[in-house]
């Protein structure tokens, strides 16, 4: 007889922020199907916005196990017109609103496979699809079960998705700035503009002296804006969705 495959690790990845009962609602309905392997890969992602968290999810899945399950919910449209989804992507799941969360990941994996979720939980409220619909989805994904009723479709069109997106998508606990633009090696150099600022480059945050800004690569590959020992956001005035370009 063959061993059990055993389960996927299941990453969650949403913009309900640590408070509150929702986190620990979707985990609650995650560990009665029986999943025990869940981390929370980020759970501040910019409130009702699915685009600016797709290229924050995309930087991270490279960060990921290869066969995990990303239940992602950043879903202002939860209860209207936008189709459950889950995305099958060289090897990783992700369960969530077809709503644009997946679209970076998507366009950045080799075989993306798209499949509209039909089955429907016997109580299914309007505003909170996350742990009504997509846990038990992810729940019996992570478990390679597909016995629930699914239909493959082309996914949405992405021809006019950006690769990158030149502007500020996330503040993290130190007032850091991480853009949705992608490091490359021809940057090295070069000035960052955001609003008034002209930012040089640093490899690190030591590099420069204390109460400076700069920009640099992140842990992620993401181009980042600092101040050593301070808040970019508030010394610079940034604010999400800031237009970031290089000079």
């Amino acid at each position: 007889m063959r061993p059990a495959s055993p389960q996927r690790m299941i990453l969650l990845f949403t913009d309900f922020g640590a408070e509150g009962p929702y986190l620990g609602q979707m985990e609650s309905v995650l560990l009665q199907h029986g999943n025990r392997d869940i981390v929370r890969l980020m759970n501040d992602a910019p409130h009702f916005d699915p685009a600016a968290g797709a290229f924050l999810l995309a930087a991270l899945v490279p960060f990921t196990p290869p066969s995990s399950v990303i239940l992602g919910v950043v879903d202002p449209g939860v209860g209207g017109e936008r189709s459950p989804v889950a995305l099958e992507a060289d090897g990783r799941w992700f369960v969530g609103p077809d709503n644009g969360l997946f679209n970076t990941a998507a366009a950045r994996c080799r075989r993306p496979a798209w499949f509209r979720i039909d089955w429907r939980p016997p109580s299914l409220t309007s505003t909170f699809h996350g742990r009504d619909l997509f846990a038990p989805i992810a729940a019996r994904i992570a478990q390679r079960d597909f016995t629930w009723a699914h239909t493959p479709y082309g996914g949405p069109d992405l021809t006019a998705w950006p690769d990158e997106f030149e502007r500020v998508i996330y503040f993290d606990a130190y007032g850091n700035a991480m853009t949705g633009l992608r490091y490359l090696p021809t940057f090295a150099g070069r000035r960052l503009r955001v609003g008034p600022h002209c930012l040089q480059e640093a490899r690190t945050f030591s590099a420069v002296g204390a109460g400076t800004a700069f920009w640099y690569c992140n842990s992620i590959g993401l181009i980042e804006i600092a101040v050593n020992r301070g808040s970019a956001r508030a010394v610079l005035d940034l604010s999400l969705g800031m237009a970031v370009a290089f000079a």
